[in-house]
């Protein structure tokens, strides 16, 4: 985890349903790419925290959004950071190869809210946003990289002027 002067930090949560098992050969491609994408977000510049099952190296064994579901729950210091990360680096790679091993979503996959530094995020929190974004469209309270809101406008659509989340 990094140390950031930011007081407020942006949470996103995507899930994605699996084609097959984790186990299951045609899986393996991604399940190789697991450990190196998340030592990048680790390092990525912004970077502050991801959810992290238990004992193990990532959360694909976390399955609280369904059993052919995987959740990604991460932090970042700013949309920009994220940004960077998701679409200016090699995780862009497993991004265009999204379709060998999830189905495409239908509805919103990807949420993403602002935190006051320090809060991390739990899965139940993310899912009620995502449920937020799914049930009425982009808000402060939950939205995507396409119609981003600032800590500032969370903060007042929150009913807290002036406090940054």
């Amino acid at each position: 985890m990094t140390v950031s002067p930011h007081a407020a930090h942006l949470a996103q949560l995507n899930v994605a349903t699996v084609l097959h098992p984790l186990d299951d050969p045609r899986m393996a491609p991604f399940v190789e790419l697991l450990d190196p994408v998340n030592a990048a977000a680790d390092a990525a510049p912004g970077f502050v925290w991801r959810l992290v099952e238990d004992g193990a190296a990532d959360a694909t064994g976390l399955r609280p959004a369904g059993e052919d579901v995987i959740v990604n729950l991460t932090v970042w210091e700013s949309r920009e950071a994220l940004w960077d990360f998701t679409y200016r680096s090699g995780h862009l790679d497993l991004v265009r190869r999204r379709r060998e091993w999830f189905l495409r979503h239908v509805q919103a996959h990807l949420v993403l809210w602002w935190v006051p530094a320090g809060h991390r995020p739990t899965v139940e929190e993310a899912l009620e946003r995502l449920a937020h974004l799914r049930a009425h469209g982009p808000s402060p309270r939950a939205f995507t990289f396409a119609s981003t809101h600032t800590a500032a406008e969370a903060a007042e659509a929150a009913g807290a002027p002036g406090v940054t989340v």
